[in-house]
């Protein structure tokens, strides 16, 4: 086995071909990672976890990979990235109001996605098609394109009154799903939010929120194997992930051993090796 790489760990990026490139970023370097499908590939946790913001020496990783100060601080961090319906950037409260206005008072996209069922998501109009690869759809459409994203999280809750807003994760590495016709799904989704969309454009403007016509974007990634079975490995429990790998899709890396996370440990200081 070869050491490859020193450093803390960030989310793989990613191209979309097909299949799927990734790269995964550890320390400085920039490691490509389909060459090493097949192959013998091991991560070994050092112990030491550095703030993806100030660089900081923490204990624990918060918020995928901040120390506790930055985490409280910062409003990437703040409970509205989550819940974008409760952003409060109107109310004057927002932690960074800069950041708020670069990152949410934008356009963003309301989508239907196949992230092995049907799926309502948003995301800002500058992530497309990241957001679909980070998830592991293997579909995408989108719908909407609305101004900020607080409305997209809006409109985002009252979809996923008829369709599911989150991924099983489990069954989505277990192999991918059926083929949905996302247009067909939309145009029967749509008249059951109409009402609530019309209201929104009266609340925030009549271009507040742009109907869209797109074709369908399929993404096929590179999976050799779907487990059978999901085991999942876990830095903070066992500090070496070692198998052949046998995939990648979304943020997770699939060995014959089990699967990992790679954004779950986002600034924990690793050691790559490979055949």
């Amino acid at each position: 086995m070869t050491l490859i790489a020193t450093g803390t760990l960030k989310k793989m990026r990613a191209s979309l071909v097909e299949p799927i490139q990734y790269q995964l970023p550890v320390g400085e370097e920039l490691v490509d990672l389909n060459p090493y499908l097949g192959k013998s590939f091991t991560l070994k946790h050092t112990g030491n976890i550095y703030c993806c913001s100030c660089g900081k020496k923490t204990k624990k990783s918060y918020s995928q990979g901040h120390c506790f100060v930055c985490m409280k601080k910062l409003a990437s961090c703040d409970m509205c990235i989550m819940k974008p319906e409760t952003c409060h950037y109107d109310a004057g409260t927002c932690r960074e109001p800069q950041w708020g206005e670069e990152n949410c008072m934008v356009d963003h996209f309301v989508y239907l996605s196949n992230t092995s069922s049907l799926k309502v998501g948003i995301t800002r109009h500058t992530q497309i098609p990241t957001r679909w690869i980070d998830q592991g759809a293997t579909q995408g459409l989108p719908v909407l394109k609305v101004k900020t994203r607080q409305i997209s999280g809006l409109i985002e809750v009252e979809i996923a009154k008829h369709i599911a807003d989150k991924t099983n994760w489990r069954t989505l590495l277990k192999g991918d799903g059926a083929p949905i016709e996302l247009q067909q799904r939309w145009d029967e989704l749509y008249p059951l939010v109409e009402e609530h969309i019309a209201n929104i454009r009266a609340q925030f403007g009549e271009d507040s929120v742009e109907v869209l016509t797109n074709d369908i974007v399929s993404l096929a990634y590179p999976v050799e194997q779907h487990p059978t079975k999901i085991v999942s490995h876990n830095f903070d429990k066992n500090a070496e992930v070692a198998g052949v790998l046998q995939g990648i899709k979304g943020q997770y890396l699939i060995f014959d051993t089990g699967v990992i996370n790679i954004r779950k440990f986002g600034s924990y200081e690793v050691e790559m090796h490979a055949e």
